[in-house]
C-alpha cells in the first residue's frame, strides 16, 4: 500500500521535516514537505496527495487553517501534529476536520502505523453491518426518521437531500446504524472506526460526533453519560 501512497508533510522545523521525510521514504512512501501553510496548500492542489500530515503551528498558514482549507476542497485524510497532547490546538485541528491527531516527539514507526491505520479506514470506508433494529427503505439503505443511510452505494441523505461527510464521519455513522439504540462506548469507537489496538484520544471520538450531529441533527446520536453514544432508532 505504502509504494503508491503520496504523503503531503508540512513543518517549519527543519530537522524535523527532513528526519521524518526520510522515515517515511524509508516505508515506501513519496513525500512532498513543505516549510510553511501557504506553500503547503499549494503542493497539496498541485499534487493531490493521498495523505495529509499537518503541523499544528507552522508559519504563513497556521496548521489548523491549512486543514480547513483542505477540507474545503477534498475529504483526503488528514493527520494533525501538535507538541502537546493537551493543547487546545488538538481540538481545534479535529474540529476543523482533521481525522487524528499525533503528539510529538514521535517514533517514527508509530507515525507510519497511524498513517496506515487512517489509509485502511479510507480505504474501506465500508463495512457497515446490517441490523434487522433499523427500518430498510430499499436494498442497503437503512432509514431512522428522516435519516436514510445507503449502506451500499455510501451516502446519506436527511429529509431527502444529500449530506456530504468525509470517510472517517460516514464510518462512525455506520457503527451507529449497524447498532441503532445500542449504547457504543468511545473506547469501542476507538476501535473500530479509527482501528486502534490501543488507547486512545477520547476527544477524537468526542469531536467527531459533534461533527456528525451538526449533519444529521442534533438529536439523532444520544449521548449517555458515563457510558458513551447511541443512534435513536
Amino acid at each position: 500500500m505504502a509504494d503508491q501512497t503520496h504523503v503531503l508533510f508540512v513543518e517549519d522545523d527543519d530537522v524535523i521535516r527532513e528526519a521524518t521525510q526520510l522515515a517515511l521514504e524509508r516505508d515506501g512512501f513519496v513525500v512532498t514537505a513543505m516549510p510553511d501553510g501557504l506553500s503547503g496548500l499549494e503542493a497539496f492542489r498541485a499534487d493531490r496527495p493521498d495523505i495529509a500530515l499537518l503541523d499544528v503551528m507552522v508559519p504563513g498558514l497556521d496548521g489548523v487553517s491549512l486543514c480547513r482549507r483542505i477540507r474545503d476542497e477534498s475529504t483526503v485524510p488528514v493527520i494533525m501534529l501538535s507538541a502537546r497532547a493537551d493543547s487546545i490546538d488538538v481540538v481545534l485541528g479535529l474540529e476543523a476536520g482533521a481525522d487524528d491527531y499525533v503528539t510529538k516527539p514521535f517514533d517514527g514507526a508509530v507515525l507510519v502505523a497511524r498513517i496506515r491505520a487512517v489509509l485502511r479506514r479510507f480505504g474501506h470506508a465500508g463495512g457497515g453491518r446490517g441490523d434487522e433494529q433499523a427500518a430498510p427503505a430499499s436494498g442497503g439503505v437503512l432509514a431512522f426518521g428522516d435519516l436514510e443511510v445507503d449502506t451500499e452505494g455510501m451516502e446519506v441523505r436527511r429529509a431527502g437531500q444529500p449530506v456530504a461527510l468525509t470517510p472517517t464521519e460516514m464510518r462512525l455513522l455506520l457503527e451507529f446504524s449497524s447498532a441503532p439504540g445500542t449504547v457504543l462506548s468511545r473506547d469501542k469507537l476507538l476501535e473500530r472506526v479509527w482501528d486502534y489496538g490501543w488507547g486512545g484520544d477520547t476527544r477524537v471520538v468526542d469531536v467527531h460526533v459533534q461533527r456528525l450531529r451538526q449533519k444529521i441533527g442534533q438529536d439523532r446520536i444520544e449521548t449517555v453519560r458515563g457510558f458513551g453514544y447511541k443512534l435513536k432508532a
